[in-house]
């Protein structure tokens, strides 16, 4: 693994976070915060290379992905709160797999981390993915293996009644 920085403490980890939210709070989950999200803390940037290293650090710390299921290592490393604007903070581990159907209440704002050149989230290369409230999903990676982290409002997430079980794709 080609990390940048020095390894992140999850408190660290936690203030890039809070940095990131303070910009989010309030604004409508949709396209037009997609398009700015990509454009202006997209792939490349300050604000996704520090997270994106956050993330494969507290991988390879052992204080993200410390669960795993079905082939997807998954973590909720911080709940709603405050100093987050509302959001809670997931993050997953999936390779050339398709996760448990799930609605979204209040929308999701996902960051792609690909950890193999072509891996796709949805379809979606490196950057950021924001799902709108009352959007469905198996969230899915495609062609390798990714990280993402998800920002829920209010840890707001609910599995569907007919949600399976990951599919390796």
């Amino acid at each position: 693994m080609n990390l940048k920085e020095p390894a992140l403490s999850p408190e660290e980890f936690r203030t890039h976070l809070a940095g990131l939210t303070a910009e989010l709070a309030g604004r409508p989950l949709d396209a037009t915060l997609d398009a700015w999200l990509n454009q202006a803390h997209g792939a490349g940037s300050d604000t996704y290379e520090r997270l994106a290293d956050g993330c494969k650090h507290g991988v390879a710390a052992g204080w993200l992905c410390d669960r795993e299921g079905g082939g997807i290592r998954y973590g909720r490393i911080f709940k709603p709160a405050d100093d987050l604007h509302g959001f809670s903070v997931d993050v997953v581990d999936m390779a050339d797999i398709a996760g448990p159907h799930h609605v979204h209440p209040n929308g999701e704002i996902d960051l792609v981390v690909p950890l193999t050149p072509d891996a796709r989230f949805d379809g979606r290369p490196a950057g950021w993915l924001v799902c709108p409230p009352g959007s469905a999903h198996r969230p899915t990676v495609s062609h390798g293996r990714a990280l993402v982290l998800y920002l829920l409002p209010q840890g707001r997430i609910e599995f569907s009644p007919q949600a399976r079980g990951p599919v390796h794709e």
